[in-house]
């Protein structure tokens, strides 16, 4: 019985439900309004906390990401998917990792954002998932045409640690608050829930995407490669959890959420650059295997490749707000936009030299 009512799909299912409650409640305790959880918002934090960029109102280390590593590693271990590996073009990942980071940042939101700013009534995020959509397919027709980034191979055990590690040196510098680490003082860095709270929540998340190998990308990848629903609905049951979760804690009636495209809470309302910075976003996931947050569950697992991603991501945050790069409320940067289409010019050339070379 438990076979035939606990599928992998029902844990999908309501996987995606709960994190989408956890991410609207991260808002009810502290974090920013439709900021419950981003994996490229909180990655550009964490490198501004650590001083890779000096952006002031975007520097806290934020234990959801965190809890996110430790809990999908916990999963890893228990259900013996533990499995250092590596050695698929690193060097080529490293820089999709960060130009799909520049293209979150220009957007304001990653591919987990984007449902969650929906629920909040920011129909910008129609516009970014149509970007992300386009992005995907673009990239599904350089895997159909054999792209491939190569294949991974085994490495020491140690290695598939590293990421882990980073995580709990993470830990200690958010419990001690040494005098080098920087914490905002305005801003969204500023807006965060109590650390415990948004640790355990982490937690959590990680360990549910792991488990159910949730992915933001790759659900819309599975629906129009191979018609595989199955990702995709646990992108639906986030959305169906966090909106309904907006109401029930009185997001909407206080005025705190609204629907429309202008006022959204951090976020623009440039339809062309909101398209555009997410069908970078899209093509860079697929051409990668996976979204920010599938990237770092892969980490957390021991797959060293996608652990160069995460150093990409990271990288690509503090370049954006170093260079001026990143979006504010107010719309795009100058130099933002151009970024963008370097982004797709790359991403486009990577896989028209990797789908030759698979031939």
């Amino acid at each position: 019985m438990t076979n035939k009512y606990f599928t992998p799909k029902t844990w999908m299912i309501l996987g995606g439900l709960f994190f989408g409650i956890i991410a609207s409640m991260l808002t009810t305790w502290g974090n920013p309004l439709n900021m419950g959880f981003c994996s490229a918002c909180f990655l550009r934090d964490i490198t501004g906390a650590i001083g890779l960029h000096k952006a002031e109102v975007v520097q806290y280390i934020r234990p959801e990401i965190i809890g996110l590593i430790l809990g999908a590693l916990f999963s890893a271990l228990i259900f013996r998917e533990f499995k250092p590996r590596g050695g698929s073009s690193p060097l080529i990942r490293f820089f999709l990792g960060a130009f799909m980071m520049i293209g979150a940042l220009v957007f304001l939101g990653c591919t987990v954002r984007a449902p969650l700013r929906l629920a909040g009534g920011d129909l910008n995020a129609v516009t970014a998932i149509i970007g992300l959509i386009g992005g995907i397919i673009v990239g599904i027709v350089f895997l159909r045409k054999g792209f491939s980034l190569g294949r991974a191979g085994k490495v020491i055990k140690i290695a598939g640690f590293i990421v882990p590690a980073v995580a709990l040196v993470l830990l200690l510098l958010v419990i001690f608050k040494p005098p080098f680490i920087y914490f905002s003082q305005k801003g969204p860095g500023s807006q965060h829930a109590l650390l415990l709270i948004s640790l355990i929540a982490g937690l959590v998340i990680g360990f549910i995407a792991q488990k159910t190998r949730m992915c933001f990308a790759g659900g819309w990848r599975d629906i129009i490669l191979v018609r595989d629903y199955h990702l995709a609905s646990g992108i639906v049951a986030f959305f169906i959890g966090a909106l309904i979760t907006n109401y029930l804690t009185g997001g909407f009636s206080a005025g705190l959420y609204h629907w429309g495209f202008e006022n959204q809470p951090i976020a623009h309302s440039d339809h062309l650059w909101n398209f555009a910075s997410m069908i970078l976003v899209g093509l860079s996931a697929t051409l990668l295997g996976g979204c920010p947050l599938r990237q770092m569950v892969l980490a957390s697992e021991g797959d060293t490749d996608a652990g160069i991603t995460f150093l990409g991501l990271a990288a690509g945050a503090a370049f954006a707000h170093n260079f001026f790069l990143a979006s504010s409320p107010k719309g795009p940067s100058v130099f933002g936009p151009v970024a963008v289409i370097i982004g797709l010019i790359i991403c486009l050339l990577i896989g028209f030299l990797q789908m030759e070379r698979s031939k």
